[in-house]
C-alpha cells in the first residue's frame, strides 16, 4: 500500500471524450495533474475517446508499462449518458480482453454531488460579484438563473441538469430558474433564453454546467449575446464553466476512492438501457458498444490553426480550410446537419448507415442515438469512408420545435 492509500501496482486512468479545441484538451489534462498531486505515489494517466491524443488505450499502455496490474478508471464526465454508459466501458472491456494480466475497475461519473454544486456556486457567485461591481447591484429576486447543460438523448442525464439548476436556484434564492441545453435535446440555448427573457427579470445569469471550454461554450456565449442584443433592457451575465475548480478535483478523488471501497455504483434505476423510460421504451437492452473506435485520435486541433487553440468550429468548413491552407477531414465535416426525422415506430430495425451531427461541448448532437456531454462539434458521415454501420436508436424528439431543428448553424 502506498502512502496515498493506493495499493501497489495500481494506477489511475481518467477517461475523457476529447475535443478539437486544444484549450479544452489542456484543461482536461489538469484533472490528471490534480490527481497526481493527491496521489503522489500512484501512476496517473489520461486519454480520450476521439479528437485528441493520447487515446484511452495509449494511457492504459503507459500504466501497463509502469507495472500496473489494476487500473482504477474514472470517466471525466459530469453525467452518465452514452459516453459513460457505452463508449468508455466498451473501450475498457476491449483493452482488458486484450491484456489478461490487467484488471480494470470502472468508476462512476461525477454526477450530482454537493462538492460539484459548491464549485458551480462559486462560479456563479464570481459572475454576480463582477456584474454588481461593474453594472450596479441587482437583487437576487430580480435575477433569473439559466443553467445550460450539454444535452443528450438520455433523459436521465438531461434531468440531472434540472436537478443541479434547482439546487443552485434554491441555494442562492434567485427569483427564478430555468434549464436549457447546447444540443441534442430541448430547449436549446437560443429558444431557452428567448423564453426566459419574457419572464420579466432584470438580470439573467447564464451558467454553462460544463467541465471544460470548447466549441459549445463559445456557442453558448455567442447565443447569449444574440438574445441579449434583442432584449437591451435585460442584463445578461455570462458565468464561467466549472474548469479545474479544486472541488471538482476533490470529486474526482472521491470517485477513485469509491472504486477502492467497492462503492462505484452508477444510477441504473433510471437508465434507458435497463428500464422502460417514458418515450424511450424501445431502447431497453440495446447492446453496449462504442462508435468511437474508428476515429480515435483523428481530427485533433492543428497547431498552426488560426484559432490559436481556441477552436470555434471554423476548421470544420471546407472553404475555410482551403482559404487558410489547412487539411480538411471529410469524415468529420461540419458542412451540413443531419436530417432530423421524428420517430413514430420503435418496432423496426434501425441498423442503418446514417449521418451523425455531433455537437460537443462535451457531447453529440445525435438525432439517431447516444448522448454525449462535452467541448467540440463534429459531423459524422458514417455511411462512407470506412464502411461502418451503426445501430443507434433514434432520438424520439429530434423534431421538437425548440430542439435540434432550431439550431442556428451559421458558418463562422
Amino acid at each position: 500500500m502506498s502512502n496515498s492509500g493506493i495499493p501497489e501496482k495500481t494506477g489511475i486512468m481518467v477517461c475523457g471524450h476529447g475535443s478539437r479545441n486544444q484549450n479544452a484538451a489542456r484543461e482536461f489534462a489538469t484533472v490528471a495533474e490534480g490527481l497526481r498531486a493527491r496521489y503522489p505515489d500512484a501512476p496517473v494517466e489520461y486519454g480520450y475517446l476521439e479528437f485528441c491524443n493520447p487515446v484511452i488505450s495509449d494511457g492504459l499502455d503507459r500504466l501497463r508499462d509502469k507495472g500496473v496490474t489494476r487500473v482504477l478508471a474514472v470517466p471525466g464526465m459530469l453525467f452518465a449518458a452514452g459516453h459513460a454508459k457505452n463508449d468508455i466501458p466498451s473501450v475498457l472491456n476491449t483493452y482488458q480482453a486484450q491484456n489478461p494480466g490487467m484488471v480494470i475497475n470502472y468508476g462512476r461519473e461525477l454526477g450530482i454531488d454537493l462538492k460539484m454544486i459548491r464549485a458551480a456556486g462559486a462560479r456563479i457567485q464570481a459572475a454576480l460579484d463582477k456584474a454588481n461591481a461593474e453594472e450596479g447591484e441587482v437583487a437576487l429576486h430580480d435575477t433569473l438563473l439559466m443553467v445550460v447543460g450539454r444535452g443528450s438523448s438520455d433523459p436521465d442525464a438531461n434531468s440531472n441538469v434540472s436537478k443541479v439548476m434547482r439546487m443552485l436556484w434554491e441555494g442562492f434564492g434567485f427569483g427564478w430558474g430555468e434549464t436549457c441545453y447546447s444540443g441534442v435535446t430541448f430547449p436549446l440555448v437560443g429558444p431557452g433564453l428567448s423564453h426566459a427573457a419574457k419572464l420579466g427579470y432584470k438580470r439573467v445569469i447564464v451558467f454553462p454546467y460544463f467541465l471544460f471550454t470548447g466549441v459549445l461554450i463559445k456557442r453558448i456565449y455567442s447565443q447569449t449575446d444574440e438574445v441579449a442584443a434583442n432584449h437591451p433592457g435585460i442584463q445578461f451575465v455570462k458565468a464561467s464553466y466549472l474548469s479545474d475548480h479544486p472541488l471538482v478535483i476533490d470529486t474526482f478523488q472521491d470517485r477513485v476512492q469509491e472504486i477502492l471501497d467497492g462503492q462505484a455504483l452508477m444510477n441504473c434505476q433510471m437508465c434507458k438501457y435497463r428500464e422502460q423510460v417514458l418515450g424511450f421504451e424501445g431502447e431497453v437492452g440495446l447492446p453496449q458498444e462504442s462508435h468511437h473506435h474508428h476515429v480515435e485520435g483523428i481530427g485533433g486541433g492543428l497547431e498552426d490553426c488560426p484559432c490559436k487553440g481556441d477552436c470555434d468550429a471554423s476548421c470544420r468548413d471546407e472553404d475555410f480550410c482551403k482559404l487558410h491552407g489547412l487539411p480538411w477531414t471529410p469524415v468529420h465535416s461540419h458542412a451540413s446537419p443531419a436530417p432530423l426525422e421524428p420517430v413514430h415506430d420503435h418496432s423496426h430495425d434501425h441498423g442503418h448507415d446514417h449521418h451523425h451531427d455531433h455537437d460537443h461541448g462535451h457531447s453529440h448532437d445525435h438525432p439517431h442515438g447516444h448522448s454525449h456531454e462535452h467541448g467540440h462539434s463534429h459531423d459524422h458521415d458514417h455511411s462512407h469512408g470506412h464502411g461502418h454501420d451503426h445501430h443507434h436508436h433514434p432520438y424520439p424528439h429530434a423534431d421538437h420545435p425548440h430542439g435540434p431543428r432550431s439550431m442556428d448553424k451559421k458558418k463562422s
